[in-house]
């Protein structure tokens, strides 16, 4: 998967978006979602190792990656649930097995606990969960998102670029932080970046909250140990709400998992999904 692509596409209400499928057409289906600022090229490395065994599904979240980004789009974490209980319906998989980072963890419980989506089983990898979420960075950008908008374009590329770099800790490949943050460059994707920072409230994850004791599917929460965007504790913490959650922690992992022990994590989704 040197070449990643999404050459299929879903008209949702929050724009088009784009998708792809790997693995035996016979296989169990894998939906694996991304986190922000982030894109499905995130999971490429274990997409290309599930896909040995699994149907796996990937997309970029509307206002992400190569999917639609658009002026007064709406990308919040609602509209993101509401989309992807779309988009399994439209896929024709009625319980997936589901792997969701960071803001796709939101986005993957509040389809579960608010929009009616059901999975067979679910992964949650260092996701968004829990108040009180987002560094002081991030809540300094949403409440001035039309200022940082404005940004020369050198420096609001220099600001993305170490923006992300941070969710690794042993430090990302250069070719990698390149495609990481080339989706947020340009006249479309500099104000996409600050659009989606700017609707992220606690509020909708406070919805779901209190629900979280409801699940009754099993549950694999993996928590990189390093990860400076989001403590272990909070990992910990997210295991004891679900009652058949389990927590594996990932050593030398950051907030960005799949980049910094993807060999460690594509290992204990393996021991994790039915085989």
């Amino acid at each position: 998967m040197d070449t990643w692509t999404l050459p299929y596409s879903f008209s949702s209400p929050g724009g088009e978006l784009r998708w792809n499928r790997f693995g035996p057409a016979d296989g169990d289906p894998v939906v694996l979602l991304h986190g922000t600022p982030f894109s499905s090229y995130v999971w490429r490395n274990v997409a290309a190792a599930l896909a040995h065994r699994y149907r796996v599904y990937v997309w970029d979240m509307p206002g992400y990656g190569s999917s639609a980004k658009a002026d007064g789009q709406d990308v919040s974490l609602a509209a993101q649930g509401r989309v992807f209980t779309e988009l399994l319906a439209y896929w024709e998989l009625p319980a997936p097995l589901v792997v969701a980072h960071d803001f796709g963890g939101a986005v993957a419980l509040r389809a579960l606990l608010l929009h009616g989506a059901r999975y067979r089983q679910l992964a949650l990898v260092d996701p968004v969960a829990l108040a009180p979420w987002g560094s002081p960075f991030f809540r300094l950008v949403g409440a001035h998102a039309a200022v940082f908008e404005q940004l020369p374009p050198a420096l609001h590329e220099a600001l993305v670029r170490r923006y992300i770099a941070g969710a690794s800790a042993p430090g990302l490949h250069p070719e990698t932080l390149d495609r990481l943050a080339e989706p947020w460059l340009g006249d479309a994707g500099q104000p996409a970046f600050y659009r989606q920072i700017a609707q992220a409230d606690q509020r909708y994850t406070d919805e779901f909250a209190d629900r979280l004791s409801t699940i009754d599917i099993p549950v694999r929460v993996c928590w990189g140990a390093d990860d400076e965007w989001i403590p272990l504790d909070r990992g910990r913490e997210l295991a004891r709400r679900i009652p058949t959650a389990e927590l594996t922690v990932l050593p030398g992992a950051g907030h960005l998992v799949q980049e910094d022990t993807p060999a460690q994590l594509t290992a204990a989704l393996l021991d994790f999904l039915p085989s």
